[in-house]
Order: C-alpha cells, then sequence, then structure tokens
C-alpha cells in the first residue's frame, strides 16, 4: 500500500512512524496544483492539510482507495465527488482542543496584562532608567469578575468555558449554528453578547453562518475596553474593520491565529496598524502544540488502519 502526504511540512519534525508500519509512506514537505497531480498516479492513500482535492485530482488517482485529512475541517476537499467514487474521506476531531485552549489564554492573558509593553519597558532600558521598583503608569486588568463571550461552544469552546471560570469570569456563549445545546451557560444573541463581553473568544468553523460575522457594525457593539481573540477560522472577522477598531481605540486589542488569506498578506491592514502593542498575530499556529502534533500523527494512522 501506497501513502501519500503532499504537504507534510504542516506537521513540522512530527515523527510518522505508526504511519509508516502501515505501507509505503512519501513525504512531501509541499506541493503546487500542478505537482500535486503527478504525484497521486500510484497511491492508494491520500493524506492531505491544506492542499485541495479536487475532482480532477481525484481522477488523477487511479488506485486511491482512502482521502485522510491532518485536520477536523475538509472543505478542501470535494466531499460530494469523493463519495460518488466511492473513495471515503477521514478526517481527525479533538486532537488539537489542549492545544488551543491554552493558546487562546495566552493571548487573553497576554492582552489583559499587557504583557508586550511590560516586556519592552524592562528590555528598552526605561526599568533600568526609571528610578522606580515598578512601573505604575499602564494599567492591567484582572479576569476575576469579567465576563467572557464565547462564539461557538463546541469542544473547544466548551474548554475556553472551563478554564475561564476557574479565573473567576463570568461565562456566556452564542450558538452559530442556531441550536443552544450548552444549557451550563447563557446562551445570547450575538448583539447582546458583543455589548456585554469584556472579552469576546470565537471557537466556530467558517462556514455561510460564519462567513463576516463580526464586521463594522458588530465591533462598534463592544466595549472600549474589551478585547476579541479569534482561534476559530479567517474570515470570521473582517481584518480591515478590525484594524481600523484597533487603531482608534474602539477596543482595546486584538489578538488572532487565523487569517482569511494564509500565510498573511504583506498587504494586509493588520501589518499596518498603528498601534502594535494592542494586536497580538500567530501564524496559524494554535492546533499546533508538540503534543497536538503526535496525537494527529497517530490519529491518522489510526483512520488508515480502519481500511475502507
Amino acid at each position: 500500500m501506497k501513502i501519500v502526504f503532499l504537504d507534510a511540512a504542516t506537521m513540522g519534525d512530527v515523527p510518522f512512524t505508526a504511519i509508516e508500519k502501515l505501507g509505503e509512506l512519501v513525504l512531501y514537505p509541499s506541493s503546487s496544483p500542478e505537482e500535486a497531480m503527478e504525484r497521486v498516479g500510484d497511491c492508494d492513500v491520500l493524506i492531505i492539510n491544506k492542499v485541495k482535492v479536487t475532482p480532477a485530482l481525484i481522477d488523477a488517482a487511479r488506485r486511491l482507495k482512502l482521502i485522510c485529512e491532518a485536520a477536523t475541517g475538509v472543505n478542501n476537499i470535494d466531499l460530494k465527488y469523493a463519495a460518488s467514487k466511492g473513495i471515503p474521506v477521514r478526517n481527525v476531531a479533538g486532537y488539537s482542543t489542549e492545544s488551543v485552549v491554552q493558546a487562546t489564554f495566552m493571548h487573553i492573558l497576554g492582552l489583559a496584562g499587557s504583557a508586550a509593553y511590560f516586556d519592552s519597558y524592562v528590555k528598552s532600558g526605561q526599568y533600568s532608567s526609571g528610578g522606580l521598583f515598578t512601573d505604575a503608569s499602564r494599567a492591567w486588568t484582572e479576569l476575576a469578575g469579567k465576563t467572557i463571550g464565547i462564539i461557538g461552544m463546541g469542544n473547544i469552546g466548551s474548554r475556553v468555558a472551563k478554564v475561564a471560570e476557574a479565573f473567576g469570569m463570568r461565562v456566556c456563549y452564542f450558538s452559530t449554528s442556531g441550536t443552544s445545546h450548552c444549557k451550563e451557560y447563557p446562551s445570547l444573541p450575538l448583539t447582546q453578547l458583543l455589548k456585554e463581553s469584556d472579552i469576546v473568544s470565537i471557537h466556530a468553523p467558517y462556514n455561510e453562518r460564519t462567513a463576516g460575522l463580526v464586521g463594522r457594525a458588530e465591533l462598534a457593539l463592544m466595549k472600549p475596553s474589551a478585547f476579541i481573540v479569534n482561534m476559530g477560522r479567517g474570515g470570521i472577522v473582517d481584518e480591515a474593520a478590525l484594524a481600523e477598531a484597533v487603531d482608534a481605540g474602539i477596543i482595546a486589542g486584538a489578538a488572532l491565529d487565523v487569517f482569511t488569506e494564509e500565510p498573511l498578506p504583506q498587504d494586509s491592514p493588520l501589518l499596518h496598524v498603528k498601534h502594535q502593542e494592542r494586536l497580538r498575530l500567530a501564524p496559524h499556529v494554535a492546533w499546533a502544540s508538540v503534543e497536538a502534533r503526535q496525537r494527529l500523527a497517530g490519529m491518522i494512522a489510526d483512520n488508515i488502519a480502519m481500511g475502507w
């Protein structure tokens, strides 16, 4: 059995030992659409992360028996065409929950605690020459007693809620599916959640209900002291509107791990925000702790071992 991974570099240096035991594994760091067409001709199992699996690519893989998504979302795969060819598609869910939750609070704590400012204050020499043992000129805020509004109360959103409770926060949420299945916390309309929350944390998939969900009008509803964090998918938040809101002080700050276009274009308004201390950006790495990537590799192996 030949197993081809078209964009293995997305997994970093994680070992693929469990997958190698199942057949001949061929790893390509990345693949252009043209390269992908050439590389799948004799594969039985195709592993992809962000490579688009089109009808043409499926047809080029004449021996293809199984498609394995090295992630949870499968919007890069033409599922209907794969099904018409009798080719199952298996994704991996739940592998990155703890990783994303930790990254979420890394950003929340950094924003609420003005971490970037204090780090710069010391490293720039201002602290050494300031004459005081502290810097009381810069306010930072506690999470206890604040409200966190979670957009998307799935596995990750639910874990974020539990950690927020441990900090003494009030939790509310907005259901992007329209089904308020979680009864532990109040489900609010989006406008009310935005008005009441001190921190808005996004953990929703990108689909027709969430595309452009938070734009200029929605950001204007938030408190000037509030932060917004997007750990879900790019495109849920209007990036140009967010850049404007951060610079204008409409909100206190924001953190993004995901973007509408990845990698982030150099002309993105997010890279030209004047008040960069209010903005925290990460290159879509919230999912990618060492442990999460190890779990992911093991679960891909399990999906292949199931057969078809």
